[in-house]
């Protein structure tokens, strides 16, 4: 099977329907694509052959092929198909379909496919309706979801049901999509003279960002509103493909996947020390409309976490650029965002100032509370004995200020903390030698 998504054979569709939605394929044969899933062997594909779906959670960008599978799913094992929306219906409409399903069942023993497009726009309440039917058996669930359903559909459904994901859609994959586009005249473009360039195709299916039904679109209305030349042959050029499609779609949500991936790949890259990896990563944020205040936030964290005491101006770098990113905005802030960013993936590291309080903050939860040394105390007369550091030469006297002796904090011989190592041996060994002449 090769790894484009849509074959197209002459099906029926209607002409006013999109592009994209005519050449929709009806079979597993025409369906290309998302081998790990549907290849030869794969689970998937052996569960609808043999007709033994059960419920099943599709999880994956737009344009990947969720609804289109279960239209495939539905018709490969003969059952009837019933859609409904995350956002349109409500729970009168579910309890209307599952009864006609109960229905259909009982009477004629044919099963019914609900396919719930954006469940995971459903409430709670109207994700439980759902369970009893599920476990009864008399509606196997086909949900369908941008987001990723182990945080936004019910556990109880999510444990019930099996969960596969889609991905997004190679630039290559598309390419194909468009040509049969073009080609069929049946469901596709085949009937209006038009040529398309190499390049213009190639540019749709890169910017498309893996959304097949985004490039097709755009095939579209570029074909279907560019002015054919003296022969009556629409030349659909790299500069129409342009016009077509003007914004990259990225794929990104601000509060689902896309977000919390990509904040993760721009972090993991600073802290990698990958200036070329996190300035693609902070570009890819800035681009889909990322909240440059809580991009600026993460590097401070980051600054303290990973920095640390490697490089002192770390802290004071990523604090400038949060407090800069506020009081200039956008587009100018993404230059700061930049310059924040490639210092601290350049900079030194160390994260144990981090690892220190962590340790001490976990014996603090977990161990005995110590109890002040009467030396520090602010009160008593023990404070007599406290040695006042300043007074001595160098500002340090050998003195215990816990009474175990323990060690949190451990520097490493990265950058600025190298030299912090050195001093801090120094004083080290100094109070071991005084604890040892006592």
């Amino acid at each position: 099977m090769a790894d484009d998504f849509f074959s197209a054979p002459p099906v029926e569709r209607p002409s006013v329907a999109p592009l994209a939605e005519r050449m929709r394929p009806r079979t597993l044969d025409e369906y290309s694509g998302q081998e790990h899933i549907l290849g030869p062997g794969k689970l998937l594909r052996r569960a609808i052959e043999a007709d033994r779906i059960s419920s099943i959670l599709l999880h994956g960008p737009p344009g990947t092929g969720k609804t289109t599978l279960a239209q495939i799913i539905a018709h490969a094992t003969k059952c009837k198909f019933e859609a409904l929306s995350g956002v349109e219906s409500s729970v009168a409409d579910l309890r209307r379909v599952v009864s006609a399903a109960h229905n259909r069942l009982a009477n004629a023993g044919q099963k019914t496919i609900l396919f719930v497009d954006e469940i995971h726009r459903w409430n709670k309440a109207q994700q439980d309706v759902l369970l009893p039917d599920v476990e009864r058996g008399t509606v196997r669930l086909i949900g369908a979801t941008t987001e990723n359903p182990f945080f936004y559909v019910n556990s109880a459904l999510v444990s019930r049901s099996q969960v596969f994901q889609l991905e997004p859609l190679t630039p290559a994959s598309i390419e194909r999509v468009l040509r049969r586009a073009l080609a069929d005249k049946e469901r596709g473009l085949g009937e209006h003279p038009a040529v398309a360039t190499d390049s213009a195709l190639t540019h749709l299916a890169t910017i498309a960002d893996g959304d097949a039904r985004k490039a097709l679109n755009a095939l579209e209305i570029g074909i279907l509103t560019t002015a054919p030349d003296a022969a009556g042959v629409v030349q659909f050029t790299r500069a129409a493909a342009e016009e077509s499609i003007q914004k990259k779609a990225v794929v990104y949500d601000a509060t689902g996947d896309g977000h919390y991936d990509t904040i993760s790949a721009f972090i993991k890259s600073v802290r990698g020390s990958d200036p070329d990896a996190a300035l693609y990563w902070l570009a890819k944020m800035l681009y889909a409309g990322e909240d440059i205040r809580f991009i600026a936030r993460r590097l401070v964290i980051l600054a303290s976490e990973d920095i640390g005491m490697a490089d002192q101006m770390g802290l004071p770098i990523a604090v400038a650029a949060q407090q800069a990113v506020q009081f200039i905005g956008m587009p100018e802030a993404r230059i700061t965002l930049a310059h924040a960013t490639v210092y601290l993936a350049t900079a030194p590291k160390s994260n144990r100032a981090y690892a220190g309080i962590d340790a001490a903050m976990a014996e603090v939860k977990e161990g005995v509370t110590l109890a002040v040394p009467p030396h520090l105390r602010s009160t008593g007369k023990s404070r007599a004995d406290y040695q006042y550091s300043h007074a001595a030469e160098g500002a340090y006297i050998p003195q215990a200020y816990l009474p175990e002796g323990r060690r949190y904090y451990d520097p490493t011989e990265n950058g600025y903390e190298k030299r912090v190592k050195e001093r801090l041996d120094y004083w080290r060994a100094k109070f071991e030698e005084a604890k040892g002449a006592s």
